[in-house]
């Protein structure tokens, strides 16, 4: 009963009341602070600071201070989700996730990166980490997610920073194999496991599914990496003359956004760009010489190994204690091997019934990417950007470069085990097998990058790299992203903002028209439209005169979807496998797999099967307008999965176009029911290095994680209007503009607050 009451009490904490910019930026503490001199935080009206310190360590301070004010519930979440401890906010429902994070073990390297930090680094780091707990510490009112969870006021460390960031730098490889185990055990095994590699293509599990590994790859998926667009054209391209960047991530669509925007000058730094809470570095911006952007690389940074004939010695046991908050706390059993954790333990995986396998992870191993970022941060020139990426490891990324010489570059930040076998023969690999070992390691600067290349410019989209000595990965998207970018660039006689803004917008789906055209091409072939009633003629029509674009307001994506939908769930039940939909899902060349299906087909089977999905297909059109009406931007808080408080934390539903790979990803599951985007594209950003000033940013979202803020969803008109905010690197435009001003003031002095 006790434990019901606390339950209700915390989670029936009510919302904030509605709040503005001047009583947000009035709760910053400002006075008797660890910092040398006044450092100066000017905020614009969607609370984007720029942060002007007259030292390094001062400005570290004051961004861990902005990092806590803008996101502290947030980070809190983070920093708990990283460590396998989200029973303590959530209860016994999430002892098996934190079960399960526990054996990935996310901190297993921080130690020793922590001890080999330089010294420069481990001082930044100190004093993020001491602007993050002086505001923690001094805030009158903390976010409402301290009432909900019943979070006390934990001071950060450095090794919660580097576990944080070990946590989004997640191998995207797992959740695909989070879907390949399942199918591990079929008796066609060994000749679906080629043809998958040799598809070479996969992309993030079906959304969808209540399972614990589909909650895990959720939740992985939805904090890490895992996609993302990038390009960069030259000066000889551009309309302005000089160099443009252009990188719209994709993550999981929540509230507050996985990102936020800052500046910031000090001696050593002068850059604006996109950070992720609590990490202390700009992931995607731009400083007075350079810009940089990145994608996830898909390398292959993670093994699974077969330890069923390891002797018991060579297993070693742990034991740790979970806090579950209402419930008792639960004492868990940890196995290690030299290969890594057994991850066949983990309840996420509790469908497994073959040999135990444990995990190998190159973020198992020290490296340095906080030093990495915070180099590229400040590097001027090509040669320093390159050489920035000597200490990073993971997650592997397509890291693109411009400057303001109207140079262009793309360099492989990563570090990859080097391999005998070109291609794993399995999918657990047998640890006696020499061709399955590591064999050394090879970095960024072993590894091939582009400069100035003759077509004048460079673009990522998570696709699959040029060959290698070593093999850089195995499974990656579809080409539809990187072709789509490559040819609208390509045709371009001048490549301006405005163009890149369209880019980011595309919603064009080229694998989408080949299998529409060749489904129109087999029911015209099977004279299947002579015995359909005017809705399945109408469906067709619909098909046929789609353009390929999804569109929100498009009725052919409509037809399209559900046509695909009732199609393969029909043709896979009907003298194929049952199961294949379910393989299929969770591979991005899901619409290419199909067709090949398809080509190989029966007549009268595939007749059939067409037959069937147009009419049901036919019948189910008409109950939604256009896509837009069935494919939907959710926009909410994690807490929106509570049940019956849920509804409080969901802040708008609204119609979007786009498909699973499209340029402006969102995406879906097949369904004929109305759904929301999970994951997909979440914010953007572009620059034009002719200006200083000309940098532009949104969020699908806003910069504020407090609830009812003036700025926790300002964004997201600009979001769905398709508009961008102007964020200025110079900063006297930034005195002159940015109309409130923080003032911190060191211990001892005099001054005042907000402004």
């Amino acid at each position: 009963m006790l434990s019901s009451l606390l339950f209700g009490c915390s989670l029936l904490t009510p919302l904030p009341r509605e709040t503005s910019l001047a009583d947000r930026l009035a709760a910053i503490p400002t006075r008797d602070l660890p910092i040398d001199g006044e450092v100066v935080i000017h905020w614009d009206g969607h609370q984007i600071p720029f942060i002007e310190a007259s030292s390094d360590r001062d400005l570290a301070f004051a961004l861990g201070m902005v990092h806590a004010h803008l996101r502290l519930g947030q980070m809190e979440m983070l920093r708990r989700v990283s460590q396998g401890r989200i029973a303590e906010m959530a209860g016994p429902l999430a002892t098996d996730i934190d079960h399960s994070l526990r054996i990935l073990n996310f901190a297993r390297a921080v130690p020793d990166i922590e001890a080999a930090l330089p010294t420069e680094t481990r001082a930044w780091l100190e004093a993020f980490v001491r602007g993050i707990n002086h505001y923690q510490a001094g805030v009158a009112r903390l976010p409402l997610e301290y009432s909900v969870f019943n979070l006390a006021r934990e001071p950060w460390t450095v090794a919660d920073v580097l576990t944080l960031g070990r946590l989004v730098a997640t191998d995207v490889n797992w959740l695909v194999w989070f879907q390949l185990l399942k199918l591990r055990g079929r008796p066609d095994w060994a000749e679906l496991w080629p043809r998958l590699l040799e598809a070479g293509s996969a992309s993030l599990p079906n959304p969808g599914g209540g399972s614990r590994a589909a909650r895990l790859a959720r939740l992985l998926g939805g904090f890490s990496r895992p996609g993302t667009n990038a390009l960069v054209v030259s000066a000889g391209r551009s309309a302005s003359g000089a160099a443009l960047i252009a990188n719209d991530p994709h993550l999981g669509i929540m509230l507050p956004n996985l990102w936020l925007v800052a500046g910031y000058k000090s001696p050593s730094y002068h850059a604006v760009g996109q950070m992720i809470p609590g990490l202390p570095f700009i992931a995607v911006g731009r400083n007075p010489r350079i810009a940089w952007g990145g994608t996830n690389m898909r390398a292959a940074s993670s093994d699974l190994y077969d330890v069923s004939a390891l002797a018991p010695g060579e297993i070693i046991e742990r034991r740790e204690t979970i806090r579950v908050r209402w419930w008792f706390d639960r004492s868990i059993t940890v196995r290690e091997t030299k290969w890594g954790p057994v991850l066949s333990d983990a309840p996420a995986l509790d469908f497994w019934d073959g040999p135990p396998f444990a995990l190998r992870w190159m973020g198992h191993e020290a490296s340095d990417e906080i030093t990495a970022m915070l180099k590229a941060n400040r590097a001027r020139d090509w040669r320093e950007f390159r050489d920035a990426f000597k200490t990073f490891a993971v997650s592997g990324q397509n890291m693109l470069y411009a400057d303001v010489d109207g140079n262009i570059g793309q360099v492989l930040a990563v570090r990859l085990p080097v391999r005998n076998g070109s291609r794993p023969r399995d999918l657990i690999r047998d640890a006696r097998d020499g061709d399955a070992m590591w064999n050394g390691r090879l970095g960024a600067a072993d590894l091939p990058v582009a400069f100035n290349p003759p077509q004048g410019f460079l673009v990522s989209a998570n696709n699959r790299p040029p060959k290698t000595e070593v093999p850089i990965g195995y499974f990656f998207p579809p080409e539809d992203r990187v072709e789509r970018m490559t040819g609208l660039l390509g045709r371009a006689a001048s490549i301006g903002i405005d163009d890149l803004k369209a880019i980011q917008r595309d919603v064009y789906m080229a694998s989408a028209v080949k299998l529409r055209d060749l489904l129109v091409e087999k029911i015209a072939a099977l004279g299947l439209e002579e015995g359909l009633d005017a809705k399945g003629r109408d469906a067709i029509e619909r098909l046929r005169a789609w353009d390929g674009h999804y569109r929100k307001d498009s009725r052919g994506a409509l037809a399209f979807e559900l046509v695909v939908h009732y199609f393969t769930n029909t043709f896979h039940g009907r003298g194929h496998d049952e199961n294949q939909t379910a393989i299929y899902a969770g591979f991005g060349r899901f619409l290419a797999l199909l067709a090949d299906d398809i080509e190989r087909a029966q007549p009268e089977a595939l007749a059939d099967a067409l037959r069937d999905a147009l009419g049901w297909a036919a019948r189910r059109v008409g109950d939604f307008a256009d896509w837009g009406e069935m494919h939907r931007l959710s926009l909410a808080h994690p807490l929106s999965w509570l049940p019956l408080i849920g509804s409080r934390y969901r802040f708008g539903d609204h119609p979007i176009g786009g498909s699973s790979h499209t340029v402006m990803k969102t995406v879906h599951r097949s369904t004929d029911k109305r759904h929301a985007t999970r994951y997909g594209s979440n914010a953007r950003y572009i620059s034009d290095l002719k200006d200083m000033d000309r940098n532009y940013f949104v969020l699908l979202g806003g910069q504020d994680g407090w609830f009812r803020s003036s700025t926790f969803l300002d964004q997201v008109p600009l979001w769905l209007e398709d508009d961008y905010i102007q964020v200025p690197l110079r900063l006297s435009t930034v005195r002159a503009t940015f109309a409130r001003k923080t003032v911190l003031i060191p211990k001892g002095a005099a001054g005042s607050g907000p402004r």
